[in-house]
C-alpha cells in the first residue's frame, strides 16, 4: 500500500507535474464523484480540467473501452488501419461545421495546437502567427510560444524565436461607459491588426491567427461575437488562416458541440482535445480536405496517435452526449448555474465578476477592500470547498478566477449542492478575512 502521508517525500514525479491543487489521494472515480484514500467522496466540478465531460466512469463508454481492449490496442494508424478511427472521423465530421471534414488523430491539446499551426505554415509558406494575451495554447516548445496566459510558463525560455506576435484579447470589463461592447471590440482589434501589420510584420508573411473562443486557463473570458466577427473577416482579407483552439470549448462544454457554433464564426483549423474521449489521451488537428491534402506525407507524423482503445472511447463518447442530451444540458443547467452565482455575487464582497457560458464557469476572486484580484484569498476558498467535499479549480493570470466545469451530465441537485458548499466556504473566508482587513484600514 502507498503511504500518501510521505509519497511526496520521496521525489518520484517531478514537482511541476505533481504539485498542484488539490493533489488529492483518490482511489476511485464515479458519476460526480472522487473516492478519496480517506474513504471520502468529493464532488467534482473540475471534470478532470473539462476532460470528462461524460462524468467519471460512463458505464457505455467504459463498456466501449473493454470491447475494444479485446479486439485491437494499438496502430500505429499508417501501417495498420482500423474501424474506431474512421467511425471516430466520421461521427466529428458530422457535428463539425462545413469545412471542417479531415482529421490529423495526437494524443494531447498540445498536440493538436502543434499540428495546426505545422499546418497553416506548410500550407501558406508563410512564417508568422498571431495569438492573443492571456491565450493558453500548451507548454511545448510550439504551443508554447503562443502561449501567454501566465510568464512563468515561458521564463528562461526562448520560445518563438521572434516568430508570433501578440495582440489584446477582447475584455468586456475593458468597454468604456456607455458604449456598445460589439461594436468597441470590433473597431479596437481592427486596429489593433492595423498597427501590428503598419510596425511588425506584413500580413502576407502571417501564416495564421490563433486563438480560444473563450479564454480557458486565462481566466473563462467571453469575447464579443463581433469580435470574433471582425477576425474571421481579417483573415479573409490578407488570406490568413484562422485556427481555433477549442481544446477545453469543445464537446459541449459551452453549450453547443463547439464555441465555432455558439460564436457563428467557423475557423480555417480547429484544435481539439479534452473532452474528446471521456479521460482518454486522444486529440485531432482539424481542417478541410483541401488544405490536409497539401501537408507532404510524411512530414507529420505519429505513433500513438488515434489509439484503437482511445477512438473507441471516443465514438462512445460522442454517442452518450446525443442519448443524453448533454448538450442542452450544459446550455440549461449552466444558464442555472450562472444565476445562482450571479446571486452570490450580491452576497459576498469577496466576489467579482461572474461568467459563464453553458458549464463554462468563472468566478473571479478580489479583495474586499480593494477590489483588486487576490489568488490568495481563492487558495483559502478552494482549500475550504475541498474540506467541505467539492473540488474547484483555479485559473486567471493571477490566480484569482475559480474555474468551475462540472460534468455535462450534471444534475440540478447536484449543481446546488456544490453551489451551496462554494456559498459557505465564501462565508467562512469573509468572516476570517474581514475584520482583520477592517482593522488595518482603522
Amino acid at each position: 500500500m502507498i503511504d500518501w502521508k510521505t509519497i511526496n517525500e520521496e521525489g518520484l514525479l517531478a514537482p511541476t507535474m505533481a504539485k498542484d491543487f488539490p493533489n488529492l489521494p483518490v482511489v476511485k472515480s464515479e458519476g460526480y464523484y472522487y473516492i478519496g484514500a480517506d474513504g471520502r467522496k468529493y464532488l467534482d466540478f473540475t471534470s478532470g480540467i473539462a476532460t470528462e465531460n461524460t462524468g467519471h466512469r460512463h458505464p457505455k463508454v467504459i463498456a466501449a473501452i473493454k470491447d475494444q481492449v479485446d479486439q485491437l490496442v494499438h496502430g500505429p494508424i499508417g501501417i495498420i488501419n482500423y474501424e474506431s478511427i474512421i467511425q471516430l472521423a466520421k461521427k466529428l465530421k458530422a457535428l463539425l461545421p462545413d469545412p471542417l471534414d479531415c482529421f490529423f488523430f495526437g494524443n494531447s491539446g498540445a498536440e493538436a495546437i502543434e499540428g495546426a499551426v505545422k499546418l497553416a505554415r506548410h500550407v501558406t509558406k508563410r512564417h508568422y502567427v498571431v495569438s492573443f494575451l492571456g491565450g493558453f495554447h500548451g507548454r511545448t516548445m510550439g504551443a508554447l510560444s503562443l502561449t501567454t496566459s501566465k510568464s512563468k510558463y515561458r521564463r528562461h525560455l526562448p520560445v518563438g524565436a521572434n516568430m508570433t506576435y501578440q495582440l489584446p484579447y477582447a475584455q468586456l470589463t475593458e468597454t468604456p461607459p456607455g458604449l456598445d461592447h460589439d461594436e468597441y471590440w470590433s473597431e479596437q482589434v481592427e486596429k489593433d491588426f492595423e498597427r501590428l501589420f503598419n510596425h511588425q510584420v506584413a500580413p502576407d508573411e502571417v501564416a495564421a491567427v490563433i486563438l480560444e473562443p473563450v479564454l480557458g486557463e486565462g481566466g473563462y473570458v467571453i469575447p464579443p461575437r463581433a469580435w470574433l466577427q471582425k477576425i474571421r473577416e481579417i483573415c479573409d482579407h490578407h488570406g490568413i488562416l484562422l485556427i481555433f483552439d477549442e481544446v477545453q470549448t469543445g464537446f459541449g462544454r459551452t453549450g453547443d458541440w463547439f464555441a465555432a457554433n455558439r460564436f457563428g464564426v467557423t475557423p480555417d483549423i480547429m484544435a481539439i482535445a479534452k473532452g474528446i474521449a471521456s479521460g482518454l489521451p486522444l486529440s485531432a488537428t482539424v481542417s478541410s480536405k483541401e488544405l490536409m491534402e497539401q501537408w507532404t506525407v510524411g512530414s507529420h507524423s505519429t505513433t500513438f496517435g488515434g489509439n484503437p482503445v482511445a477512438c473507441a472511447a471516443a465514438c462512445a463518447t460522442i454517442d452518450v452526449m446525443k442519448d443524453e442530451g448533454l448538450i442542452e444540458n450544459a446550455r440549461r443547467l449552466g444558464d442555472y448555474a450562472l444565476s445562482r452565482l450571479l446571486a452570490l455575487k450580491e452576497k459576498h464582497p469577496s466576489l467579482g465578476q461572474v461568467r459563464g457560458i453553458g458549464l463554462m464557469l468563472g468566478i473571479e476572486i478580489i479583495h474586499p477592500f480593494t477590489g483588486k484580484p487576490n489568488g490568495e484569498g481563492l487558495m483559502k476558498i478552494l482549500e475550504n470547498c475541498l474540506e467541505k467535499g467539492v473540488i474547484f479549480y483555479l485559473s486567471g493570470n493571477q490566480g484569482e478566477v475559480i474555474r468551475m466545469m462540472p460534468p455535462l451530465t450534471i444534475d440540478k441537485e447536484h449543481l446546488d449542492i456544490g453551489i451551496a458548499l462554494l456559498d459557505e466556504a465564501l462565508t467562512e473566508y469573509e468572516q476570517e478575512i474581514l475584520p482583520k482587513e477592517t482593522e488595518q484600514l482603522i
